[in-house]
């Protein structure tokens, strides 16, 4: 199966403040190239951080209401020095959480999630800055065509890595939902195929109506 990769998702030329750009910069990058968050990199090109409108916004909220209607938020250290920093170096989420591009969708999101993060900078081997990937652009992988789905699976999938007749196993798709019916040999494959079929780029679930001829799980349970 092929796996589309981080490397081909993400966007290149990627707009980027170093760390002693000023705050009304950043806000000024941000506005003109229709973003709303650049990584900060160094000299040797390599990401230190991410700054973002939520860093930015610090500062406003960190502000009193000349109105007197809202209080002051109670702020933690480290919040309030990013309320009343100036420069990248100072405003910036870090250390940045960065991806491969040859990492998978899978890989890419896991680490989105366990971050908390909406996007990742991409790095080389040299941990040089060479795009970003973001939230939207793993979600492309759910824009694939399903008959290019479908083609996958049974192809692929079910006739080149299981070795199954492509008259075995029916596979139809609509809207990403992918529909397995038909016999297989073993009972075993069944939970196979399934788990194989969540895997492929652009499956949004898989539910299967599949038979079996041979229950090998029993023999595999009694050792027989």
């Amino acid at each position: 199966m092929q796996h589309r990769t981080v490397g081909v998702l993400m966007t290149r030329g990627v707009v980027q403040v170093r760390p002693q750009t000023p705050f009304k910069e950043i806000v000024k990058t941000l506005t003109e190239n229709d973003v709303t968050a650049v990584p900060v990199v160094d000299a040797t090109g390599r990401p230190m951080g991410v700054v973002s409108e939520a860093d930015l916004l610090r500062k406003s909220a960190g502000h009193a209401d000349p109105s007197g209607r809202t209080p002051i938020p109670h702020l933690e250290a480290w919040e309030r020095a990013k309320a009343e920093g100036a420069r990248a170096e100072e405003l910036m989420s870090a250390p940045a959480v960065c991806a491969r591009a040859e990492w998978t969708v899978v890989e890419a999101a896991r680490l989105m999630e366990v971050q908390n993060v909406k996007r990742l900078p991409v790095v080389d081997e040299a941990d040089k800055l060479v795009g970003i990937v973001s939230r939207g652009d793993l979600l492309r992988v759910f824009l694939r065509k399903d008959e290019a789905i479908r083609e996958e699976i049974t192809q692929d999938l079910l006739h080149r890595a299981l070795g199954l007749a492509p008259s075995g196993v029916t596979v139809e798709v609509r809207d990403g939902q992918v529909t397995l019916s038909g016999t297989v040999r073993d009972r075993s494959l069944i939970p196979l195929i399934e788990r194989l079929c969540r895997s492929v780029d652009g499956v949004v679930s898989v539910s299967q109506h599949l038979a079996y001829e041979t229950d090998d799980t029993r023999s595999a349970v009694f050792g027989t």
